[in-house]
Protein backbone atom coordinates (compact mmCIF):
# COMPACT_ATOMS: atom_id res chain seq x y z
CA UNK A 1 0.00 0.00 0.00
CA UNK A 2 1.25 3.18 -1.23
CA UNK A 3 0.22 6.36 0.96
CA UNK A 4 0.24 10.11 0.30
CA UNK A 5 0.25 13.17 2.19
CA UNK A 6 -1.50 16.41 0.56
CA UNK A 7 -0.56 18.66 2.35
CA UNK A 8 -1.62 22.68 1.64
CA UNK A 9 1.41 25.68 2.36
CA UNK A 10 0.66 27.91 5.58
CA UNK A 11 -0.43 31.25 5.11
CA UNK A 12 1.61 33.40 3.05
CA UNK A 13 2.50 37.14 2.46
CA UNK A 14 -0.11 36.96 -0.80
CA UNK A 15 -3.19 35.22 1.67
CA UNK A 16 -2.80 37.76 3.67
CA UNK A 17 -2.60 40.41 1.40
CA UNK A 18 -5.96 38.95 -0.68
CA UNK A 19 -4.04 38.95 -3.77
CA UNK A 20 -4.20 36.32 -6.48
CA UNK A 21 -1.57 34.81 -5.94
CA UNK A 22 -0.44 31.83 -8.47
CA UNK A 23 3.39 32.00 -9.17
CA UNK A 24 4.47 35.43 -7.40
CA UNK A 25 7.10 33.40 -4.81
CA UNK A 26 5.65 35.36 -1.61
CA UNK A 27 7.07 34.84 1.65
CA UNK A 28 5.59 32.74 4.62
CA UNK A 29 3.80 35.60 7.52
CA UNK A 30 4.22 35.92 11.06
CA UNK A 31 1.10 33.52 11.47
CA UNK A 32 2.37 30.77 8.99
CA UNK A 33 5.41 30.46 10.42
CA UNK A 34 3.46 29.60 14.18
CA UNK A 35 1.27 27.25 11.47
CA UNK A 36 4.47 25.67 10.26
CA UNK A 37 5.15 24.80 14.20
CA UNK A 38 2.04 23.05 14.89
CA UNK A 39 2.24 21.19 11.43
CA UNK A 40 5.91 19.63 12.58
CA UNK A 41 4.11 18.42 15.71
CA UNK A 42 1.39 16.93 13.83
CA UNK A 43 3.98 15.13 11.67
CA UNK A 44 6.53 14.60 14.28
CA UNK A 45 5.38 10.35 14.52
CA UNK A 46 3.77 10.20 10.87
CA UNK A 47 6.09 8.20 9.10
CA UNK A 48 7.61 9.24 5.68
CA UNK A 49 9.60 8.22 3.25
CA UNK A 50 9.99 11.48 0.94
CA UNK A 51 8.81 14.30 0.64
CA UNK A 52 8.25 16.71 -2.60
CA UNK A 53 7.01 20.49 -2.79
CA UNK A 54 5.62 22.74 -5.76
CA UNK A 55 9.18 24.84 -5.52
CA UNK A 56 7.49 27.77 -4.64
CA UNK A 57 8.62 29.43 -0.95
CA UNK A 58 5.79 29.17 0.63
CA UNK A 59 5.34 25.35 -0.59
CA UNK A 60 9.23 24.70 0.20
CA UNK A 61 8.89 26.40 4.16
CA UNK A 62 5.90 24.06 4.54
CA UNK A 63 7.60 21.25 3.11
CA UNK A 64 10.47 21.19 5.80
CA UNK A 65 8.39 22.01 8.49
CA UNK A 66 6.34 18.35 8.14
CA UNK A 67 9.93 17.09 7.48
CA UNK A 68 11.45 18.86 10.13
CA UNK A 69 11.64 15.70 12.78
CA UNK A 70 12.44 12.94 9.82
CA UNK A 71 15.67 13.57 8.73
CA UNK A 72 14.62 14.34 4.94
CA UNK A 73 15.52 16.65 2.44
CA UNK A 74 12.72 18.55 0.58
CA UNK A 75 12.69 17.45 -3.28
CA UNK A 76 11.12 20.37 -5.57
CA UNK A 77 9.45 19.13 -8.47
CA UNK A 78 8.72 21.91 -10.73
CA UNK A 79 4.67 20.52 -11.82
CA UNK A 80 3.27 20.78 -8.28
CA UNK A 81 3.38 24.34 -9.16
CA UNK A 82 0.16 26.42 -8.62
CA UNK A 83 -1.74 27.79 -11.66
CA UNK A 84 -0.47 30.53 -13.55
CA UNK A 85 -2.61 33.34 -13.08
CA UNK A 86 -1.00 35.56 -15.66
CA UNK A 87 -2.40 39.15 -15.91
CA UNK A 88 -3.82 38.69 -12.99
CA UNK A 89 -0.87 38.07 -10.60
CA UNK A 90 -0.46 39.99 -7.39
CA UNK A 91 -3.37 41.70 -8.19
CA UNK A 92 -6.50 42.29 -5.37
CA UNK A 93 -8.71 39.75 -5.53
CA UNK A 94 -11.50 42.88 -4.66
CA UNK A 95 -10.52 44.50 -8.51
CA UNK A 96 -9.42 41.37 -9.98
CA UNK A 97 -13.63 40.13 -9.53
CA UNK A 98 -15.39 43.39 -8.37
CA UNK A 99 -14.16 45.11 -11.77
CA UNK A 100 -15.03 41.81 -14.12
CA UNK A 101 -18.02 40.39 -13.58
CA UNK A 102 -17.71 37.65 -16.19
CA UNK A 103 -14.45 36.61 -14.51
CA UNK A 104 -15.68 36.37 -11.34
CA UNK A 105 -18.92 34.09 -12.62
CA UNK A 106 -16.63 31.88 -13.76
CA UNK A 107 -14.13 31.62 -11.31
CA UNK A 108 -17.45 31.03 -8.73
CA UNK A 109 -19.65 29.12 -10.89
CA UNK A 110 -17.72 27.49 -13.89
CA UNK A 111 -14.02 26.78 -13.00
CA UNK A 112 -13.09 24.33 -15.09
CA UNK A 113 -13.21 27.89 -17.78
CA UNK A 114 -11.01 29.93 -15.89
CA UNK A 115 -8.48 30.82 -18.56
CA UNK A 116 -6.77 34.06 -17.47
CA UNK A 117 -4.60 36.11 -19.77
CA UNK A 118 -1.40 35.21 -20.56
CA UNK A 119 -1.58 32.31 -17.84
CA UNK A 120 -2.79 29.02 -17.44
CA UNK A 121 -5.75 27.55 -18.10
CA UNK A 122 -7.52 25.72 -15.53
CA UNK A 123 -8.12 22.62 -17.59
CA UNK A 124 -4.56 22.50 -18.54
CA UNK A 125 -3.59 22.65 -15.05
CA UNK A 126 -6.09 19.77 -14.08
CA UNK A 127 -4.41 17.47 -16.21
CA UNK A 128 -0.58 18.40 -15.63
CA UNK A 129 -1.28 18.19 -11.58
CA UNK A 130 -2.69 14.71 -11.84
CA UNK A 131 -0.28 13.57 -13.70
CA UNK A 132 2.45 15.03 -11.79
CA UNK A 133 0.45 13.17 -8.99
CA UNK A 134 0.24 10.09 -10.52
CA UNK A 135 4.32 10.14 -11.83
CA UNK A 136 4.97 10.27 -8.18
CA UNK A 137 2.91 7.83 -6.59
CA UNK A 138 4.36 5.40 -9.58
CA UNK A 139 7.83 6.06 -8.70
CA UNK A 140 7.38 5.74 -4.89
CA UNK A 141 5.42 2.86 -4.98
CA UNK A 142 5.21 0.95 -1.86
CA UNK A 143 6.06 3.70 0.33
CA UNK A 144 5.01 6.62 2.34
CA UNK A 145 5.64 10.12 1.05
CA UNK A 146 3.96 13.46 1.41
CA UNK A 147 3.52 16.13 -1.22
CA UNK A 148 3.63 20.38 0.18
CA UNK A 149 1.43 22.07 -2.67
CA UNK A 150 -0.80 25.06 -2.99
CA UNK A 151 -4.91 25.64 -2.36
CA UNK A 152 -5.55 25.02 -6.65
CA UNK A 153 -3.28 22.47 -7.11
CA UNK A 154 -4.97 20.25 -4.22
CA UNK A 155 -8.37 21.27 -5.01
CA UNK A 156 -7.55 20.09 -8.78
CA UNK A 157 -6.35 16.42 -7.25
CA UNK A 158 -9.81 16.55 -4.93
CA UNK A 159 -11.97 16.93 -7.65
CA UNK A 160 -9.83 14.24 -9.55
CA UNK A 161 -10.12 11.61 -7.19
CA UNK A 162 -14.00 12.35 -5.94
CA UNK A 163 -15.59 13.04 -8.68
CA UNK A 164 -12.78 12.50 -11.92
CA UNK A 165 -14.74 15.50 -13.53
CA UNK A 166 -13.19 18.63 -13.82
CA UNK A 167 -16.97 20.45 -14.18
CA UNK A 168 -17.69 19.49 -10.72
CA UNK A 169 -14.67 21.91 -9.70
CA UNK A 170 -16.92 23.88 -7.97
CA UNK A 171 -18.01 21.75 -5.38
CA UNK A 172 -14.93 20.96 -3.94
CA UNK A 173 -13.88 23.12 -0.78
CA UNK A 174 -10.83 24.83 -0.53
CA UNK A 175 -8.47 23.88 1.97
CA UNK A 176 -7.14 26.12 5.25
CA UNK A 177 -3.49 27.02 5.46
CA UNK A 178 -1.46 23.25 6.39
CA UNK A 179 -5.01 21.15 6.16
CA UNK A 180 -4.09 17.65 5.34
CA UNK A 181 -5.44 15.40 2.80
CA UNK A 182 -4.81 11.13 2.67
CA UNK A 183 -4.53 9.04 -0.39
CA UNK A 184 -4.10 5.73 -0.40
CA UNK A 185 -2.82 3.41 -3.96
CA UNK A 186 -3.30 -0.24 -4.07
CA UNK A 187 -1.00 -2.51 -5.93
CA UNK A 188 -3.36 -1.97 -8.54
CA UNK A 189 -2.82 1.71 -9.07
CA UNK A 190 -5.82 2.14 -7.66
CA UNK A 191 -6.31 5.71 -5.65
CA UNK A 192 -8.30 6.16 -2.41
CA UNK A 193 -9.28 9.26 -0.57
CA UNK A 194 -9.26 8.21 3.18
CA UNK A 195 -9.12 11.75 4.29
CA UNK A 196 -9.27 15.70 2.97
CA UNK A 197 -8.86 19.06 4.12
CA UNK A 198 -8.05 17.67 7.90
CA UNK A 199 -6.95 20.94 9.41
CA UNK A 200 -7.55 19.96 12.85
CA UNK A 201 -4.16 20.19 14.44
CA UNK A 202 -4.42 24.36 14.32
CA UNK A 203 -6.27 25.51 16.91
CA UNK A 204 -8.84 28.25 16.20
CA UNK A 205 -6.14 31.34 16.85
CA UNK A 206 -4.56 30.36 13.88
CA UNK A 207 -6.67 29.96 11.09
CA UNK A 208 -7.71 33.04 9.51
CA UNK A 209 -11.40 34.16 9.67
CA UNK A 210 -11.68 35.81 5.75
CA UNK A 211 -13.12 35.76 2.96
CA UNK A 212 -12.77 32.62 0.21
CA UNK A 213 -11.55 34.14 -3.20
CA UNK A 214 -15.19 33.52 -4.38
CA UNK A 215 -16.64 35.75 -1.97
CA UNK A 216 -15.47 38.49 -4.03
CA UNK A 217 -17.50 37.12 -6.88
CA UNK A 218 -20.74 36.13 -5.18
CA UNK A 219 -21.80 38.51 -2.31
CA UNK A 220 -18.79 41.44 -2.08
CA UNK A 221 -18.31 40.69 1.36
CA UNK A 222 -14.87 41.30 1.77
CA UNK A 223 -13.93 42.69 5.28
CA UNK A 224 -14.09 39.16 7.14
Amino acid sequence: MTKIYLIRHCEAEGNHRRVFQGHINTDVTELGAKQLDVLAERFRDIHIDKIYSSPLLRAMKTAEAAARYHDLEVIPYDNLIELNGGVLEDQPFEEVFGNNPDLADTWNNHPQDFAPDKGEPMREAYERIFEAFKFLAQKNKDTTFAISAHGGVIRCLLCRLIYNDIKRLKDVPWSDNTAISLVTMDDYSNFKLEFYNDASHLPEELIPQRSRLDSYATSGDNKK
